[in-house]
C-alpha cells in the first residue's frame, strides 16, 4: 500500500504547525515570566499555563473529564485573556480561532498584568 508524496508533504506541514505553536506558547510562557521551555513539555506545559492564569494545578485533572473539559478550556481562555489586558471577546477569539488569536497574543504588544483568576 503506497500512500504517496502526499502524506509526506501532510507530515511536513503538521510540523511546521506544530513547531510554529509551540513557538507561540514559549513566547506566552516568557511574556508572563515563566520558562519558554516548559511549553514543549507535555502535561507540564499546562501546568505552567494554570500558573499563568491563576488557576490551581489539580485543574489539569479537570480537561480530563468530558464536556467538564470544554468548560474549563473557555475558562482558562477567559483567564488568560483578562491575565494579558484583554476581555470576553478576546477570549471567545481565543477559544474559537485560537490558530489567529494566540499568535496575536504572542506577537503583540500586550502585556502580563498578573494572573487575572488570582
Amino acid at each position: 500500500m503506497d500512500r504517496g508524496d502526499g502524506s509526506f508533504f501532510g507530515l511536513i506541514v503538521q510540523l511546521a504547525v506544530l513547531a510554529f505553536f509551540l513557538w507561540v506558547f514559549w513566547r506566552i510562557f516568557e511574556k508572563a515570566g515563566k520558562p519558554g521551555w516548559a511549553a514543549i513539555i507535555p502535561i507540564y506545559n499546562v501546568v505552567v499555563l494554570l500558573e499563568i492564569v491563576g488557576r490551581p494545578w489539580w485543574w489539569i485533572f479537570l480537561f480530563l473529564i468530558p464536556l467538564v473539559n470544554i468548560v474549563i478550556g473557555f475558562l482558562v481562555a477567559l483567564d488568560l485573556s483578562r491575565s494579558f489586558g484583554h476581555d470576553l471577546a478576546f477570549a471567545l477569539g481565543l477559544f474559537f480561532l485560537g490558530f489567529i488569536f494566540y499568535p496575536v497574543l504572542a506577537f503583540g504588544r500586550d502585556a502580563y498584568r498578573g494572573p487575572a483568576a488570582a
